[in-house]
């Protein structure tokens, strides 16, 4: 076997001191406070007997899609998918990818061109910045949730760099971002896009699902979706499920079928796996309303359960299902987040780099199926350990 690079077990090593270091874990049967399944779809029975009579319906016995969707790939049922999408988010047009990492890198990779600025919040997601580090336009990061930072920063690169008269000009933002739960002010936000005539994107990964009226997600909610340039939804979260859309009008549509590698240069979704988008987007609409009160249920009483353990001053402002708890150092945030693992609770430790050093922090994920003994003993414990 070759020797493994010195450099590279530098970094490792270096990691390791930092407390930073990443390995993988198994399940561990906790009560969970710490997935992404919102609405408890990925762990539903009655959603799995439902995907298999679709699977039977439809006659599904092709194991993979055989090639990308360019060459061999697009089955008939993607069609119906992006129909569905297109319907559900009132939009002109979706394309569906592999996952919210591919759509992110596939949009940001091909849409900016030479020439043009794309403006991001401090804190967008890791697929985003990586998205536009394959880009040809020039990107600049504005401070996180502020319509003040946006505007200077564009006022002050445009005065020095200059702007041409087909310059494009992108601005970046989550409807909730993952890290800290909370969210920008998107009617504000949207208003001012519109006004400068700016093409405002919005990843609504951590939205759908829980915010809407039907789960459609908080620009709907808002009623904004005319005025949004791309909407990034993802199935893998609330809908339990897995893949991503970019929703946006018909001529968006057609250039990242033509221009965007990561939907061009790979194999698509198995034919089942689309099958259970549109079985979960069939229980959105049936369960959706029940799951989704229970849920906000929870982040209600959970909040006022941090007030009353005196503990609002860790946490981080937030009214969506990610109630952050800033406890700086990594080694702190693994201290507790063990010894929650211990009592039975499985709330996870998001450690430096992936947050800035200081910001270290327990992300509970909150759930419809939480109960209220779980969540007031959580945070009973989490006072006792901190």
């Amino acid at each position: 076997m070759n020797k493994f690079p010195a450099r590279l077990l530098t970094l490792i090593e270096n990691r390791k001191k930092e407390g930073a270091f990443r390995a993988l874990s198994s399940v561990n049967g906790a009560i969970d406070f710490s997935s992404n399944d919102y609405l408890g779809f990925a762990r539903s029975e009655e959603l799995f007997s439902k995907t298999f009579q679709l699977l039977l319906k439809y006659d599904i016995g092709q194991n993979g899609a055989t090639g990308s969707r360019l060459l061999t790939g697009n089955h008939s049922l993607f069609e119906e998918l992006e129909k569905r999408l297109a319907t559900f988010h009132n939009s002109e047009a979706a394309l569906v990818y592999n996952s919210g990492y591919d759509a992110n890198i596939g949009f940001f990779g091909c849409v900016p061109q030479r020439g043009d600025f794309v403006f991001y919040d401090e804190l967008i997601h890791a697929s985003i910045r990586d998205g536009l580090q394959l880009s040809n336009a020039k990107s600049y990061k504005f401070s996180h949730n502020s319509l003040v930072a946006l505007k200077d920063k564009i006022g002050k690169t445009v005065s020095q760099i200059g702007k041409q008269s087909n310059t494009e000009i992108y601005i970046v933002t989550e409807s909730i971002f993952s890290m800290d739960g909370d969210a920008p002010d998107l009617k504000e936000l949207t208003a001012y896009c519109k006004s400068e005539g700016y093409h405002l994107i919005v990843d609504e990964a951590h939205a759908v699902g829980v915010f809407g009226k039907n789960g459609e997600g908080r620009i709907q909610e808002l009623g904004l979706q005319k005025d949004v340039f791309a909407r990034v939804v993802t199935f893998g979260k609330s809908l339990g499920v897995h893949g991503a859309a970019i929703l946006g009008g018909a001529g968006l549509r057609e250039f990242l079928i033509n221009f965007s590698r990561t939907f061009i240069y790979t194999t698509s979704l198995p034919p089942h796996n689309v099958i259970t988008v549109l079985s979960a987007y069939d229980y959105l609409s049936s369960n959706g309303v029940n799951r989704r009160k229970q849920l906000l249920e929870n982040i209600v009483f959970f909040k006022s359960v941090i007030e009353k353990q005196k503990l609002s001053n860790y946490f981080i402002a937030s009214n969506s299902a990610i109630q952050s708890c800033v406890l700086p150092s990594n080694d702190t945030v693994k201290i507790v987040s063990n010894k929650l693992k211990d009592d039975g609770f499985d709330v996870k430790s998001i450690l430096s780099p992936t947050v800035p050093e200081g910001k270290e922090r327990l992300r509970f994920c909150l759930h419809s199926f939480n109960s209220k003994e779980e969540i007031g003993l959580v945070l009973q414990l989490l006072s006792k350990y901190i």
